[in-house]
């Protein structure tokens, strides 16, 4: 596939995702919310009684739709490559503070996108702070910072994430007594599961075939100068921005704005969390989703690793509110820039002995 290509559907997967998640948001998504790595991670935690709080327990089709989207076009186009076996534990931890700082912000990357296409100025900390992460994760690449290579695994090992996502699918179509579903809060509000589930499933087919990532964009752009996937980034804040104008949901504003708060500092250090975090584990939350239902087992315990996170942000009041970040959010940015510090320096060291 040449590099026209491949630019081309980055711009129509960047496309998809914007305008698709902010019509999500108009039939029923929470506002500025249409697609949400970590709340739909934390909607489905609530869901498997992983936390307690049922006003955030919920399915979400979208999440099963990324993952079989990205297996079946994975298959079609006999790219469906079963890896694994790359630093798999400092991958779980990884994904799990990525998480953590997304509840510090209150979003992934792509709500991030999304808060600032509809207007909310307070996501301007959360793109600074995540440009900084991945430019500091960009340069201990450039210095040989680098997770242990992966290895070919039995291909039974691949098909774990996506039956998984079947399972999910299952659960939310006979709704056992063992799986809670919110009517209030967050949970209540998602368009309907027909449209959820298309949506997603067509969004993670040309994301699996595009490569698009949030954090991989800004690497590229800073490691080696590439604009392929930063220009799908660029697609998706537009494309959000002018299907927002059109219906209605451009707000613009900093102080009131939904799922937001005016601690700027700590929205900062939480996003340079995830970028730099990102970078190391080599995607953002939505591209480990879709690199999951590639046959990457890695991506899929980066996976579990960000279930676990949303489990604890909301379980234990790591994740922000309106009136700012708690004092557990903080510790936990403060200690996942730790973490991600000392993985790079062991792995740079690591490289530079066995050299």
């Amino acid at each position: 596939m040449n590099l026209r290509k491949f630019f081309d559907l980055a711009v129509i997967t960047g496309i998809l995702l914007g305008a698709g998640s902010v019509m999500l948001s108009y039939f029923g998504n929470p506002v500025n919310s249409g697609i949400c790595l970590s709340c739909f991670l934390e909607n489905l935690a609530g869901a498997m009684k992983f936390h307690d709080e049922i006003r955030m327990s919920y399915i979400r089709p979208e999440l099963i739709g990324f993952v079989l989207g990205s297996f079946a076009v994975s298959m079609k186009t006999r790219r469906f490559i079963v890896t694994g076996g790359s630093s798999p534990v400092v991958r779980f931890f990884l994904g799990l503070f990525i998480i953590l700082g997304c509840a510090v912000f209150i979003g992934c990357p792509i709500k991030m996108i999304l808060r600032l296409a509809g207007g909310d100025l307070t996501a301007v900390a959360a793109v600074a702070g995540l440009m900084a992460g991945v430019w500091v994760g960009a340069r201990y690449i450039r210095a040989g910072v680098a997770l242990d290579r992966p290895s070919t695994l039995p291909s039974i090992n691949g098909y774990v994430f996506p039956a998984f996502a079947v399972l999910l699918f299952v659960f939310f179509v006979m709704k056992p007594s063992f799986i809670v579903f919110g009517h209030t809060g967050p949970a209540s509000l998602h368009a309907p599961a027909y449209m959820a589930l298309a949506a997603g499933i067509v969004i993670g087919g040309f994301a699996q075939a595009s490569g698009l990532c949030i954090t991989g964009g800004f690497k590229n752009l800073f490691l080696v100068g590439e604009k392929t996937l930063f220009m799908g980034v660029l697609a998706t804040l537009f494309s959000a921005f002018l299907v927002a104008l059109a219906t209605g949901q451009f707000h613009p504003g900093l102080n009131g704005q939904p799922a937001s708060h005016l601690s700027h500092g700590w929205t900062f250090l939480a996003m340079v969390l995830v970028g730099l975090a990102s970078v190391l584990i080599d995607g953002c939350p939505f591209r480990q989703i879709i690199k999951a239902g590639q046959g990457d087992v890695d991506a899929a315990v980066t996976s579990f690793g960000m279930l676990a996170g949303a489990a604890i942000a909301v379980g234990w009041s790591i994740r922000a509110t309106s009136a700012g970040p708690t004092f557990g959010g903080k510790i936990a940015v403060l200690s996942g820039l730790a973490v991600c510090l000392l993985v790079a320096l062991n792995y740079r060291r690591a490289r530079r002995l066995s050299r």
